[in-house]
């Protein structure tokens, strides 16, 4: 059985035919949003942080939100290794009361990072000169700054009714910021013309950035007036970039994105429109790394983790659940591991065939 599945947008895979899979390919690395469905890439992250890029000396910019952002925190300490594991760990096993309002919730997400974080990992963060971390976030405008949960609910409303009609409405109500390195010099590109807002990391803000790249509307609270960035309510990056639909430079390396989905979406309010799909230039320098469906049908539950599971399972059997799937998840990073420096793997990647022209 295969456990992995490896699919390449043009460019990328014209250069993994020329070149093998090599480290050297690779300028970015993307993580998306996607709250315990991590779990699942966890065994890959276990060997690209560590592994792959440890010989690396120039830059590389790792662009996550929500769950993705948290995961390139862990990237970018020094023993990122150690970092990761005490993520997967700590919310793996988080447990809430019956009925957890967004103070309580809010309250865990805090301790998780404060523990992920540690006394060092800040300044490591800021510091790294090779793993620049970026975390995307939306600055929510009108009833959507507000903490009112019905006031939320109309402003979700009536932003996934603007979604459905164009996707670049989202910008009356939310704008993205990436809070990044100093010295990054990222450009982020949106085909349907949605401005990016960056924001340098500091001491200051780096906490409440990565807080609020995670902070779903209505389950968690917002992060009010980050500091370094304008005034206002910051939530959940996933909320624009749920799955990315963007083109990064300036440098023409390729993108290494590990996925929980065969078919990723832009946004949050797309995942049950069909019809949207991700800009072609957005995925044409992508290598795109998914767990095959033979291994997924052979996980528990034959899925992989969601945050139904906090309402569907008891938290014992839930914990037992996520825990064998980030022990089953090592077989993909050690799929994984097997191809790198080999040239001979072109035939082992699929063409990314999902973008729309």
């Amino acid at each position: 059985m295969s456990v992995l599945q490896l699919y390449a947008g043009p460019s990328a895979l014209s250069r993994i035919q020329e070149e093998g899979l090599h480290s050297e390919l690779f300028d970015y690395m993307l993580g998306a949003s996607g709250g315990p469905k991590w779990f699942v890439l966890a065994g890959l992250d276990r060997v690209i942080f560590p592994e792959l890029f440890k010989q690396r000396r120039r830059p590389l910019h790792a662009i996550g939100s929500s769950a993705g952002a948290f995961r390139f925190a862990c990237f970018a300490q020094n023993d990122s290794l150690s970092a990761l594991n005490r993520l997967a760990e700590r919310y793996s096993q988080t447990v809430y009361s019956a009925k957890p309002d967004a103070r309580e919730i809010s309250d865990k997400g805090r301790q998780l990072l404060d523990y992920v974080l540690g006394e060092t990992g800040v300044d490591e963060i800021l510091k790294n000169p090779v793993i620049k971390a970026h975390f995307i976030v939306a600055r929510c405008r009108h009833l959507l700054a507000s903490e009112g949960r019905m006031a939320q609910m109309t402003g979700l409303l009536a932003s996934a009714g603007a979604n459905f009609i164009r996707r670049n409405w989202l910008a009356g109500f939310y704008q993205r910021f990436s809070f990044g390195a100093v010295d990054a010099g990222l450009h982020i590109a949106d085909p349907w013309g949605m401005s990016c807002q960056q924001i340098a990391l500091s001491a200051e803000n780096l906490h409440s950035a990565l807080m609020a790249s995670g902070s779903i509307p209505l389950v968690l609270e917002g992060v009010k007036d980050i500091p370094g960035a304008p005034p206002g309510m910051y939530r959940d990056g996933g909320i624009i970039d749920y799955h990315f639909d963007l083109q990064f430079g300036p440098t023409k390396g390729l993108i290494l994105y590990p996925h929980f989905n065969a078919r990723p979406v832009p946004g949050w309010f797309d995942k049950s429109l069909k019809s949207r799909r991700p800009a072609a230039a957005s995925y044409d320098k992508v290598l795109m790394l998914v767990p095959s469906a033979e291994f997924v049908a052979a996980l528990p539950f034959a899925k992989i983790p969601d945050r139904k599971d906090f309402e569907s399972m008891p938290a014992p059997q839930r914990i037992a659940y996520w825990q064998k799937v980030l022990l089953e998840s090592d077989r993909l990073g050690d799929a994984f591991m097997q191809l790198i420096d080999k040239r001979d793997i072109a035939h082992l990647v699929k063409p990314i065939d999902f973008c729309r022209t």
